[in-house]
């Protein structure tokens, strides 16, 4: 990956691929990254950035507004959090268990708390978003895989910065821990979208199609996660 500057737009240029297109993207994190042609040249790809510069600026714009919806939770008796798309109320308890979710609220360890602050409590509920994840993507992509036409030879949940998830050059599917927070159908939304990248490895119209045959309404689930997934975070 190679930084790039074209006036004052900094980007992060990737290797080329065999493609007709310049697939050009804003992640999570406002970083703007470029895929392009492999035949392509650096000059060129600064061209074509700074041929699209009006759409990077419109889109830069919705991404800050995006994520001025971001949420500062604190860690006290009450407070929400969520999971699967539903809320529930924090209650910082005696108990032998780090955190579990009972009639319907998270119970958090309180000499947890007492012993290693805001910094035990995240890593509990991420602990426990991990081990959640990983039965509830193993039975979504059990459940999926047949329909895209694809074999998993493995999959991850983790903390994989500002993806929600990716698929890797050797196959291996991870999701992010906090992907655990969006409800149910946008969980799906995302064990589809990496299935199909194991038939198309970039967002090409095939690979749109593949992602449209088996999820008809996925652009209102990722309409949703452009617009709320800066509200899932802890």
């Amino acid at each position: 990956m190679i930084a790039r500057r074209v006036k004052d737009i900094s980007y992060k240029l990737l290797p080329g691929t065999e493609r007709n297109t310049t697939d050009i993207v804003i992640e999570r994190d406002g970083e703007i990254v470029v895929r392009p042609p492999a035949h392509m040249s650096p000059e060129m790809v600064d061209a074509v950035v700074a041929s699209k510069r009006m759409w990077i600026y419109r889109n830069l714009a919705e991404w800050k507004d995006l994520n001025a919806t971001a949420v500062a939770r604190e860690w006290v008796n009450g407070e929400t959090f969520l999971y699967l798309g539903r809320t529930y109320r924090l209650s910082i308890v005696n108990s032998d268990c780090d955190l579990k979710l009972q009639d319907g609220r998270f119970l958090l360890k309180r000499s947890l708390v007492e012993q290693k602050g805001v910094a035990g409590a995240k890593q509990a509920f991420e602990g426990y978003y991990t081990n959640r994840g990983l039965e509830r993507f193993k039975s979504r992509v059990k459940y999926f895989a047949p329909k895209v036409g694809v074999d998993v030879r493995r999959l991850e949940v983790k903390d994989i910065g500002f993806k929600w998830a990716r698929c890797g050059a050797n196959g291996v599917l991870a999701f992010h821990w906090k992907s655990m927070m969006a409800p149910a159908r946008i969980v799906d939304y995302l064990v589809v979208h990496e299935l199909c990248h194991l038939l198309h490895r970039n967002h090409t119209d095939a690979f749109w199609n593949e992602v449209d045959k088996v999820m008809p309404d996925y652009r209102e689930r990722k309409a949703w996660l452009r617009k709320y997934g800066a509200g899932l975070d802890l």
